[in-house]
């Protein structure tokens, strides 16, 4: 994957920055398995399983920290 999707880590707004959160894991996801065709063969065994969901939660917790951090918003 080649082509440059994010410009910036920097948002106008709380929910612009969560929504860049869950744009960088997505593409976590995304890079570490390229094929569509297996990870739509994986949704399935995740979509239903409680323990998959809270570590993708995770993820999007961690990406949020960091966007948060980079747009001072703990000072908003």
């Amino acid at each position: 994957m080649s082509d440059q999707w994010i410009e910036s880590l920097l948002t106008d707004d709380v929910q612009q920055g969560y929504e860049l959160a869950i744009k960088l894991s997505r593409m976590g996801v995304k890079y570490t398995q390229p094929s569509d065709a297996e990870r739509q063969k994986m949704r399935p065994e995740y979509a239903g399983n409680a323990s998959d969901l809270i570590a993708s939660s995770h993820v999007i917790a961690t990406n949020f920290q960091t966007v948060a951090a980079a747009n001072n918003y703990w000072k908003k």
